[in-house]
């Protein structure tokens, strides 16, 4: 994917220092690669994939039911949307209770 012009892709390490200068970012909710490659074009500088997706995308009455599973594909739809715009993710609910199913749920 082409990077907008004038516009490097965004890092981890660009984000603590827009932090630390404490300089205003711009952050939407994607679920799709479509809605990602928009808000990449008009120059979004966080893209987060929320676990609200159960009740946006999946028409759930509340988020608990999300998985891992479910996240992963989102987050790897929005990823091919993407060129500059520096991509996060939640974990579901739960998904951290114990050391366990968290280090599970961050592979």
């Amino acid at each position: 994917m082409e990077t907008p012009a004038g516009r490097k892709p965004w890092t981890v390490p660009m984000l603590a220092e827009a932090k630390r200068d404490g300089r205003r970012m711009a952050m939407l909710t994607a679920y799709d690669a479509g809605f990602a490659r928009a808000m990449d074009q008009a120059g979004i500088d966080l893209v987060l994939v929320g676990d609200s997706l159960g009740m946006v995308v999946q028409g759930r009455g509340s988020t608990l039911p999300v998985t891992v599973d479910d996240i992963a594909y989102h987050t790897a739809c929005v990823a091919r949307g993407l060129s500059t715009a520096l991509l996060l993710a939640d974990l579901p609910f739960q998904a951290d209770a114990s050391p366990v199913p968290a280090l599970d749920a961050a592979t």
